[in-house]
């Protein structure tokens, strides 16, 4: 087994960065040879989260900053984003999948999050997504 790789950074609110976040980890997935269906889940997981903090969390404002910890082994993958927003209830969350909810454009994200990763909860009022998938056996 290899030493985890580890990433604790405070990024800008801008999606630019978040993607450079974004890239890294997935890189250390692919150095890791985790299965496809992982490393889209955790992309697509970690993107949801990133722009949920940017857009929804730091509403969009550049004295705000985006903290990111991730630690990658070989078994499994570790993520927590925590925004300077006022937190959220993710219980308040309408149901994407509720009838009134099926034709709208966003509201999929904390649903796919969970349907992809292993562990997703919410902490400090909301402000802190803790993201974790367990690397799966092909």
């Amino acid at each position: 087994m290899s030493e985890p790789a580890r990433l604790d950074v405070r990024i800008a609110t801008d999606p630019a960065e978040a993607w450079l976040v974004q890239s890294q980890i997935v890189d250390w997935l692919k150095e890791r040879q985790y299965p496809a269906p992982d490393q889209f889940g955790v992309r697509l997981s970690l993107e949801e989260g990133l722009m949920n903090a940017i857009k929804h969390g730091n509403r969009g404002d550049l004295s705000k900053s985006v903290r990111v910890f991730c630690e990658v082994s070989d078994v499994k993958t570790y993520i927590e984003i925590h925004d300077q927003g006022i937190g959220f209830d993710p219980a308040a969350v309408p149901d994407p999948l509720a009838e009134e909810n099926l034709e709208k454009a966003s509201g999929r994200g904390l649903l796919l999050m969970r349907q992809f990763m292993s562990l997703v909860e919410f902490r400090d009022n909301g402000r802190l997504l803790v993201l974790e998938k367990q690397r799966s056996t092909e």
